[in-house]
Order: C-alpha cells, then structure tokens, then sequence
C-alpha cells in the first residue's frame, strides 16, 4: 500500500498547477483583498477556467471528472497562500457540487451542473441566527402552494453568497415534525422574494464574502426540491461530513503557508551575529510545527482517501476537522512569534494567517461538536 501522502502522477501534476496558480497569480493580490474585503472577479474566472470549481463534477456536465481528493489537493494548495480563496473552492466542491451530484435528479443536474463549472459560484445555506450548532432548530419557513413552495426567513453567516448564483437552502415544511421536517431547496439569485442582505466585517478570511439570505415569500418551483421533501437533514448531515475533511484541508495548507513563511525568515534574521535559524530555541518551535502538520494533513488524507474507497470515515472527518483546526491557530500563532515584532504587523503575511486560523475551529461545526460526534463513535452511541 503506498503512503497516505504519496501521491500518482495524476495528482501531482494537478498539485503543482494549482500551487503555480496560487504563488503566481494570487499571492500579488492577496493584501490588497484582505484590505477591502472582496474576492477579485478575475481571479474567480480564473479558478472557473483552471476546473478548480468543479473538481470532481463528471465531463459530462462540464468538470474535470477528477475525485474528492483532488479538490482536498486544490484547496489546501490555495490556503498556504490565501485561505479565502480557499473556503470558496471549498463550499463549491464539498458542499455545492457534491451534493448536487448525490442528491440532485437528472434534470438538476442538468441545469446547474454545468454552469457551476462555467461561471456560476454556489453557495451553502443552513445557519440562522438560532440555529447554529444545534442546526436544525430551523425557523425559515416553507409551505407548498400549487406546483411551487413559498419560503420565508432568514440565513445568517453565508458563505460565497455574494457572489453565488445558486444557493442550496435549508428550511421546514412542518415545524412540529422537528429535523424530519427540513428540507432543501435550490433557488436561483434572481427567484422572487430571495435576497442577499448584509456581508459580516469578519476578522479573518475577509475576501471570501459571508452575507445573510433574506427569504421574503421567495417562490420556488417544486421541481427545485433537492432529494425528498422532509430529507433535508440526511443531505446536511452527509454533506458536512464531507465538508469537514476540507476544512481540515484549509486549515493544513493555512499552516504549511505559516510554517513556510517561518522557516524563510528565520533563515534570513540575524540576531548576536548569526541567523535565528540556528538557534536551537527556534529549531525546536520549527520542528514541533513541522510535525504537528504532518499529523494534520495524515489525518486530512486519511480522511480523503476513505471517502473515496466509499468507507465510512465520520469519525476520521471529525478528527481532522477538529486537529486541523487547532493546529493552524497554533503554528500560525507561533509563526507570528518567530517574526517578533514585525510579525505583528500587517506588513508581513503571518498576522493574516493568524487570523485566517481562528474561523477553523468554528464553522461546518465547532471544535465541541467534533469532539461530541468523535465521542459518540466510540462509545457507540
């Protein structure tokens, strides 16, 4: 068998065009949105035209045909140099596309599989103001009048969603039904009744946009249910689940990207006549960083590969998530050290990095909430 890390030919030719595209094309810009707090518009065509937005989307509907592996390759690739970038070819592919390909019928399929390869950014959408980690205490409300359903509510904390063009929505046909009440719905931008209200000022990944849906009597037609009616909370689950193993993809390019920066400078700093490398303080922090991501990205891989063999890997998504997460915080935290003074300036890249890392282990469920479903497998529960 080989190595978790050892990659084929295949993949490494797919590693090394996106790691051009990050170093060459993004980093330039990469301060500049952090400032303003917009994703550029060119390089969004630019990850349509590389397939970065439709990894494992089959030929047929116009993607690359490639796996879910790949685009934990692509995704950690653009974090180790802008982790916003990042998250959106991460919604797109883990959650947007993905599900969309498991759960969707031919005819949405059809429709918008192809133009989530071409030009149309997706976005996901199930929090609200309280219903974060208890996800499925919905309020936004679907009722079906005639051949179409009528929604009404509000999404908090939506990712992609100001420059998506679909977004998969989550709400309840039946309150009183609980989680088996909820279901999802693809809705068009411009669909009557559907808005895309304020995008939060975050502290960190600030060019990847996160905005609240307003959903005012938005009529979609009931040919946009997304599997069966009352099913939502399967495809959230399952989806998630997936999602996860590219936040731990994130959150280890995030830190390679730290560590990348760390080793640079301290080969290059001198201070009592010699270079910070060659201190042995340094070389320990160096060394315990460099592992704590080796570990990191097994636990991501590990994931990744089991999903593709279609094995259960929960638990193992669960696990990077939550050790990913904490280990970027702590590299880029560490990384920001070994700049000293500078480092705490924005005119060095790791104070970014440092704020990238937090979100890791917040969103697509809380450090906590990985720690509950790791808990639950093993006491079988």
């Amino acid at each position: 068998m080989p190595a978790l890390t050892e990659l084929s030919e295949e993949e490494r030719l797919f590693q090394s065009t996106v790691r051009r595209f990050a170093r060459e094309r993004l980093a330039p810009h990469v301060r500049q949105m952090d400032e303003s707090g917009v994703f550029r518009k060119d390089l969004l065509g630019e990850l349509f035209e590389l397939g970065l937005m439709a990894i494992d989307v089959p030929e047929e509907y116009g993607g690359q045909g490639g796996n879910f592996f790949q685009s934990i390759l692509a995704i950690e690739e653009l974090a180790r140099v802008d982790p916003s970038a990042a998250v959106i070819v991460d919604v797109q592919n883990t959650l947007c596309t993905n599900l969309l390909a498991r759960w969707g019928t031919l005819d949405q399929k059809r429709r918008y599989l192809p133009r989530l390869a071409k030009d149309t950014t997706a976005s996901y959408a199930l929090s609200e103001a309280g219903s974060g980690s208890d996800a499925f205490a919905l309020t936004t409300r679907a009722q079906l009048s005639g051949n179409e359903y009528r929604i009404t509510g509000r999404k908090l904390w939506i990712t992609n969603a100001a420059e998506a063009g679909l977004f998969a929505v989550f709400a309840t046909i039946d309150p009183a039904a609980g989680y088996k009440g909820v279901t999802a719905f693809l809705i068009e931008r411009d669909f009557p009744g559907f808005q895309v209200g304020k995008k939060e000022d975050k502290l960190g990944i600030r060019a990847s946009s996160t905005c609240e849906l307003i959903l005012d009597d938005c009529r979609v037609p009931a040919g946009n249910v997304l599997g069966e009616a009352g099913k939502g909370y399967k495809i959230a689950i399952e989806t998630l689940n997936e999602g996860r193993i590219g936040i731990g993809a994130q959150m280890t390019g995030l830190a390679q990207g730290a560590l990348d920066h760390a080793v640079s400078y301290a080969k290059q700093r001198k201070q009592f006549g010699q270079r910070i490398a060659d201190f042995q303080g340094v070389q320990f922090d160096l060394a315990e960083m460099a592992t704590d991501i080796e570990a990191a990205r097994l636990l991501t891989y590990n994931a990744a590969r089991l999903r593709d063999d279609g094995k259960p890997f929960l638990t193992e998504a669960a696990m990077a998530k939550y050790f990913a997460s904490q280990i970027a915080e702590r590299v880029a935290s560490k990384a920001v050290e070994i700049f000293g003074g500078v480092g705490f300036t924005k005119d060095y890249p790791v104070e970014k990095l440092y704020r990238d890392a937090k979100i890791g282990r917040i969103y697509e469920g809380t450090s906590n909430m990985q720690r509950v479903t790791i808990a639950k497998q093993l006491l079988g529960k």
